[in-house]
């Protein structure tokens, strides 16, 4: 679209009466053009992808400063700030988990920006934790003077003596691992840097860590990563005496991992990062000199996860032949999986997890996207289901040698509360309950079904108060993800209560591309059948107006991450359908995403354009960045991105962004939020966190036109 027309329609926009005028900064530009199978793209924001250039950062300060102006003059933003702030406010508890003879929690206080980690005494026989004896044992809290240093998990040494704790800063998916000397609480002098999707492994006097070679040229946040290795850290000595302890040149964009069983008898070791699935390797520590062994069949298109291990047995997770999932157990003796067999049978519900508690085993099925929960012996025999408080999601915290568990329960309208479970009697106890500043009574949650585009049967959750009214007229806010086999079961937020509260609808779809359906349903969309995740989506807007619940101008869809090219894919398809859209950092340009940190792995979902002519313009054809078109009228559209998310890169966000800018006919603004200081969205702190949904849901009310009634 010409500068001329531009004007044009600017003055238009004018005339019409828009809420606020809006003038964008001209992003860089160049004259880059690629070829695809001698098809010629041009990707004019290129520059857009130098994160580190003077020019870059100039149109990122001139955004933010367009966008800071938009969000301000909204006349409610600071009355969904003080509510959220309200919301959020409110005590926080994890499940415990027991290392040694310590019991190990997490608990915010309401408003920290980061949880902090607790430890007590394991009580007498019999008798329950009492959480007022514990003590601080690790604050995050204290590693940044904004708590943008977040904790991303902790782990024991089996000899009780040590703990590492695993940092990632700013929201990067870049870790640091350091380590507590338990006698004493004091950290060590051992610190490893530049692991990456990574715990600490403990064996013997130190510890297993994935990590890539240290970056160079200063692009650390989005050059590809490939070559992970694996290596050995001994205690009480320097990062750069650790041992390589593997790594495969053959394959160096897959990911590694070591993994060592509590007696440290067995080490696993995991590849993946290609296909669908992982390959498994196991290692008897029981025998000197022994090496690793691949125990699961090299197809990389299956997955294969160790459960427990009981007498020299091993079970394993799998969906080989079973797409809803199954256990199987493996003989340490003969572990190759032409030895192995069926534990417990695939069933027409999808097995979403299982571990090890006490002496048997607690299976968790997914049912309509909704848990339930069993307790199995050891030979795979079901034994009694698990009575939770109602439809929602659940998640165990348990040990072999404990006759007792703890699991954690959430719905849309429950926050998470913890239970404790005696594995014998069957008896769940209310552990701990938060108190949070809204009725829960007031709202209901309900699913539906309804057709998809070819026919299919898809569930969506909504949510919203009692008594609401089929009018057509009520504000509704559509959220999904739809890929990598993930699920969206039910969940608390109180980032969505403001929503609530003023009338909205919230819908959770059930998209394929997801886990909820098992394999089948994954594959469904996935590749050159991505397309069902958006008619999926669409299909969904579509029946709520069909069926009196809102209609096209009071529609707001939203999604981060492969869910933000979801809300990409859909308002650049359906422009018409949604009044609002809200694209958090998403995978926006599908003809190069496979280019940066670790794009490549998501090949195995969406293919890459270098695969065929095929791949190339099937995913051509819904890439949001490369169907933005001149002359549409676009939802008014908020873009949320970090300066740090090496997992997703801004120039995803950034060019979107732009190209929308420049042509968009319509009324509605576009706007970019770019947070810095932060990532992708793991471990963002609580400050942070309210200030980007004040603006994202300032920006949907105001836009939906929604009349605001906090005093």
């Amino acid at each position: 679209m010409n500068r001329s027309l531009i004007l044009i329609l600017s003055g238009i926009c004018i005339m019409a009466g828009c809420k606020q005028q809006t003038k964008y900064p001209q992003a860089p530009k160049d004259d880059t053009v690629d070829n695809y199978f001698g098809v010629e793209v041009a990707d004019p924001f290129r520059p857009l992808e130098d994160d580190h250039s003077d020019v870059t950062a100039a149109w990122v300060k001139a955004e933010n400063k367009v966008t800071d102006s938009y969000l301000s003059k909204i006349p409610f933003r600071d009355k969904i700030r003080k509510r959220l702030t309200e919301l959020a406010d409110y005590e926080k508890v994890g499940m415990p988990s027991k290392h040694g003879d310590k019991f190990y929690f997490s608990r915010n206080s309401g408003l920290q920006n980061q949880s902090v980690i607790y430890v007590l005494d394991a009580p007498e026989e019999g008798k329950e934790l009492d959480l007022s004896t514990a003590e601080v044992f690790l604050d995050p809290n204290k590693l940044s003077d904004d708590g943008t240093v977040a904790l991303k998990s902790l782990s024991f040494s089996n000899d009780g003596k040590w703990a590492a704790y695993v940092v990632s800063r700013n929201g990067s998916d870049w870790q640091e691992i350091y380590v507590i000397d338990l006698a004493t609480g004091e950290n060590t002098e051992d610190h490893i840097e530049w692991a990456k999707f990574s715990g600490a492994t403990w064996h013997g006097d130190g510890f297993y860590y994935s990590a890539y070679d240290r970056p160079e040229g200063g692009h650390d946040y989005s050059d590809i990563n490939e070559g992970m290795k694996i290596y050995y850290h001994k205690l009480g000595t320097p990062q750069s005496e650790d041992t390589l302890f593997y790594e495969n040149k053959e394959h160096p964009k897959r990911f590694y991992s070591v993994e060592v069983n509590h007696e440290e008898t067995i080490a696993y070791l995991y590849e993946d990062g290609e296909g669908n699935g992982n390959n498994l390797y196991i290692k008897d520590l029981r025998r000197k000199g022994s090496d690793f062994r691949l125990i699961s069949p090299d197809d990389m298109e299956n997955r294969y996860y160790p459960v427990a291990d009981f007498d020299g047995k091993i079970i394993i997770y799998t969906n080989r032949e079973a797409p809803n999932n199954k256990l199987m157990e493996a003989d340490l003796v003969a572990p190759n999986y032409s030895n192995w067999y069926t534990l417990v049978e695939e069933k027409d519900e999808v097995l979403s997890s299982a571990q090890p508690a006490g002496d048997k085993l607690i299976l968790v099925y997914s049912k309509d996207a909704s848990d339930h929960a069993y307790v199995y012996n050891k030979l795979g025999w079901e034994e009694k289901e698990v009575t939770l408080p109602s439809v929602g999601s659940v998640g165990f915290s348990s040990d072999k040698d404990e006759p007792y568990c703890y699991y954690s329960f959430t719905s849309f309208t429950v926050p998470s509360s913890i239970y404790s479970y005696n594995l014998e009697s069957g008896e769940s106890t209310l552990f701990k309950e938060p108190k949070t500043a809204f009725d829960q009574d007031n709202f209901t949650s309900e699913q539906i079904f309804f057709q998809s585009k070819d026919g299919t049967r898809i569930p969506m959750f909504l949510t919203y108060k009692k008594g609401m009214e089929l009018n057509g007229k009520n504000p509704v806010l559509i959220y999904g993800y739809g890929g990598f086999d993930i699920s969206l079961p039910p969940s608390f937020s109180t980032m969505r209560i403001p929503f609530l509260e003023n009338g909205g609808i919230y819908v959770q779809v059930t998209l394929r591309g997801g886990g909820e359906y098992g394999e089948e349903w994954h594959l469904a969309g996935t590749k050159m059948q991505k397309q069902n995740v958006f008619d999926d989506f669409i299909g969904a807007a579509e029946y709520l107006i069909s069926q009196n619940y809102t209609n096209k101008d009071k529609i707001a869809i939203m999604g981060g991450s492969n869910g933000g090219l979801l809300v990409g894919a859909c308002m650049t398809q359906r422009p018409d359908l949604f009044k609002v859209a809200i694209p958090q950092v998403g995978v926006m340009d599908m003809l190069r995403y496979h280019k940066f940190t670790i794009g490549w792995n998501w090949a195995s979902d969406y293919g890459t354009s270098d695969d065929s002519k095929e791949m190339f313009e099937y995913l051509y054809a819904y890439s949001p960045l490369h169907n933005i078109k001149p002359g549409v009228s676009y939802p008014a559209t908020l873009v949320t991105t970090a300066d740090h998310d090496d997992r997703v890169v801004p120039a995803h966000s950034f060019k979107f962004a732009a190209t929308l800018q420049e042509c968009n006919a319509g009324p509605n603004p576009v706007l970019i939020r770019i947070d810095s200081n932060a990532g992708h969205g793991g471990g963002k702190p609580m400050s942070k966190s309210i200030d980007e949904y004040t603006d994202i849901y300032s920006f949907i009310l105001y836009n939906l036109g929604v009349d605001v009634t906090y005093p």
